[in-house]
Parts: C-alpha cells; sequence; structure tokens
C-alpha cells in the first residue's frame, strides 16, 4: 500500500505519471538550450569558440550535479530530489533569457548544467525502480516522453523565430512549461518501498560490469551531442538554412527518438536487446553518414531524423540494463554511469564545435559515423550471463 492508502497498483501508476513529468520536463529544457544557441551567440557577439566553451562548461557542470544529485536523492529521496531539480532548470532558462552580460549568461548555463545532471541522477533512479515494480521493459517510455517534449519545444523556438520574437521571449515560456510540469511532481512511494533507507555500497563486480554500458552510452552521446547541439548550426551555417528553419534538424531527430522509443520496449521484449542494438547500431551509423554528406537542408533534417530513430534504444537500454546490477544502489551506479554520457556529451559537442568553427561541420557527423559501428562488439553484454534473455513481461523482476 502507499502512503495514501491506495493499492499498489494505483502507487505504480502515479509513481510512472510522476517520473514521466519529470522526463518530459527535462527534455523541455534541453531543446530550450540547444535550438535557442544560434540566436543566444547572435544576441551577445560570441564566437563559436566561446559557445563551444560555454557548452563545455555546461557538460562539466552536469558531470558535477550527477553527484550532487545522488547525495540529494539518498539525503531527500528521489521525488523531492526530482522536484528540486526541475525548477533549478526552470530558474537557469529565465537566467539564459534575462542575463544582462555574459558573465551572468555563463552562470545560467552552469546553473542549468548543474540542474540537468541532477535530473539525471533522480529520474533515471526512479525510472529504474518503477520498471523493477512494472516486471517489464519500459524504460524507453520515459524517453519517448523525453522526446515528444523536446519535439514541442523545438517546435517552439521555430515558430518564435518565425514570428520574429526576440530569444528572451522563447525562453520565458520555455521556463514557463517546465515550471507547469514542475507543479504536477506529487510525493508517492512505490508499493513495498521503505522510506529513509541507509544508501548500500556498490559491489566491485557490479563496477566491471557497468563499462561495457558506459561505453555504449559515451559513443550514443557523442551522436546525440552532435546532432543536438550543432545541427541548428550546422543547417544554418554550412546549408544555408534561415533561423525559421534550422531547428528543424533538431525537432527531427526528436521526432525519430519518439517513433524508435514508443517501440523499444516492445521491440526488446520480442527480439530482445541484443538484437535490438545491433540493428539500432547500423541504422544510426547509416543515417549519421548520410548527415554528413547531405546536399540540401531538407535532407540534412531527414537525415537527423532517421539518426534519431537509430540512437534512441540505446540511453534507455543502458540506463536499464545497469540499474538492474543492483538495485539497492541504483542511484550510486546511475551517477557514476552518467559520467560516461557528459564524456560523450563533451566529446561530440566540443569536437563539433571546434570542426564547426573551422567550416568543417560535415567531418563532425562523418566521424562519429564510424565509432557507432563499435557498438556491435558489446551487444552481448546486454544479456544477464552473455546468453540468457532480459527479463520479460513474461518473467517478472523481484524487487
Amino acid at each position: 500500500m502507499t502512503l495514501s492508502g491506495r493499492d499498489p497498483a494505483q502507487g505504480k501508476a502515479g509513481a510512472r505519471r510522476v517520473t514521466a513529468l519529470v522526463f518530459a520536463a527535462q527534455g523541455t529544457a534541453v531543446a530550450a538550450v540547444s535550438t535557442t544557441i544560434p540566436a543566444v551567440q547572435e544576441r551577445f557577439g560570441l564566437p563559436a569558440l566561446a559557445t563551444t566553451a560555454i557548452l563545455l562548461a555546461v557538460a562539466l557542470a552536469a558531470g558535477a550535479g550527477s553527484f550532487l544529485g545522488m547525495a540529494t536523492v539518498r539525503r531527500l529521496g528521489p521525488v523531492a530530489a526530482m522536484r528540486s531539480c526541475v525548477l533549478a532548470v526552470a530558474a537557469a532558462l529565465l537566467g539564459i533569457a534575462w542575463a544582462p552580460d555574459t558573465t551572468v549568461l555563463v552562470a545560467a548555463y552552469v546553473l542549468f548544467g548543474l540542474s540537468v545532471g541532477g535530473i539525471d541522477v533522480s529520474a533515471n533512479t526512479r525510472a529504474a525502480a518503477v520498471e523493477r515494480h512494472y516486471g517489464h521493459s519500459i524504460f524507453a517510455s520515459f524517453y519517448a516522453v523525453w522526446s515528444c517534449a523536446g519535439v514541442a519545444a523545438a517546435l517552439l523556438t521555430a515558430g518564435t523565430g518565425r514570428l520574429n520574437w526576440p530569444v528572451a521571449d522563447t525562453l520565458v515560456i520555455q521556463a514557463a512549461v517546465v515550471v507547469v510540469l514542475a507543479l504536477g511532481i506529487r510525493s508517492h512511494r512505490l508499493p513495498g518501498t521503505t522510506p529513509g533507507r541507509a544508501p548500500a555500497a556498490v559491489g566491485t563486480r557490479s563496477w566491471g560490469r557497468l563499462v561495457p554500458f558506459g561505453i555504449v552510452l559515451l559513443v550514443a552521446y557523442v551522436i546525440d551531442a552532435s546532432v543536438s547541439t550543432w545541427s541548428t548550426a550546422y543547417l544554418h551555417e554550412t546549408l544555408a538554412a534561415s533561423l525559421t528553419a534550422a531547428p528543424l534538424a533538431y525537432a527531427a531527430y526528436q521526432a525519430g527518438t519518439v517513433l524508435g522509443r514508443a517501440g523499444a520496449d516492445r521491440l526488446v521484449r520480442r527480439i530482445g536487446p541484443v538484437a535490438v542494438v545491433c540493428w539500432a547500431t547500423a541504422l544510426t551509423a547509416a543515417a549519421a553518414a548520410g548527415l554528413a554528406f547531405a546536399p540540401t537542408w531538407p535532407i540534412a533534417a531527414a537525415a537527423a531524423g532517421l539518426t534519431g530513430l537509430g540512437v534512441s534504444a540505446f540511453a534507455p537500454l543502458c540506463l536499464a540494463s545497469a540499474g538492474r546490477l543492483q538495485p539497492d544502489a541504483a542511484e550510486a551506479i546511475l551517477a557514476r554511469l552518467n559520467l560516461f554520457n557528459y564524456f560523450g556529451v563533451i566529446a561530440g559537442g566540443a569536437v563539433s564545435g571546434v570542426l564547426g568553427s573551422a567550416g568543417q561541420f560535415r567531418l563532425a557527423y562523418a566521424a562519429p559515423a564510424l565509432l557507432v559501428l563499435l557498438l556491435m562488439a558489446t551487444a552481448r553484454s546486454f544479456t544477464p550471463s552473455g546468453r540468457r534473455a532480459v527479463r520479460s513481461a513474461d518473467s517478472p523482476v523481484v524487487t
């Protein structure tokens, strides 16, 4: 029973709904920042290398925020941690919107990174717990919500750009959306959980088994950062898309992730995670190559959509698999796994930014197309003991 006396099914449904709201808030905020980079850059007259440095600072702050999030989860619980981090993200968006100078702007971006890192740990820890209680794969559904929110936020940026609204107004609207979502983050308890438990130590074996998932997550986020952070600039600067059309690559990318993640849980249950990883790897490599050599921005946007479709399954599969390694220490495992995420963001975002500033955005997408093929070697790590399939709906997880 939950604290309110409701039955376990209602407790699970409430936990799933609240966790989905947090993923939606994060997806909205990340899209708001990613799709307004060119406009913010123009407003403050920032050179490309300065923008790259700011985005690097965001990624480093997110790494620190991941461990702050772990501490917050252990001290306040996942729900309070999620709520506080979402509100901090909204404050960061307002800071970017109203920054009077570059010093305040950088501080707002750093706050954004810290807050997003905290959301990563708290929301993924909760998502892993909810999946264990459902007894079958549902992790990708949370990321589908994240992507849907990202599409909506990207289209909002494109729409306000079409109306020639200042970028500050766009970010204020995005921040308001995040605040509204935060209002729905209500306290709840999963059935059978005990509040105030002491954090468990992570076994050495769990760390060793975490590495393959970390490699997949790193490569996935190299691709994700290259497309999410720089596709708007790529379309605008290399393919001569207008500021109105340039965010459509990001929207297409997120739309592809929506489609992929909407069906990923079903595919995992039907053909197994190994096959899903292999097919996703092949599609991502081909789509990233198409993005690199696209002759026009509409073709690049379509290739970005296919890239999103391919890369969509990697993060939820990695995080769900890692969360099952040691459920009583999931927040610690996921905080450390997130380091691979941020290394990928740093590598993808920084390298793409440097290449883009040199007029070589195409190379920034061609290189990851080759890198992603390495993931074929890690596919078998997604089955327990290398041979057994991941538990499905017919084989519930014991909590």
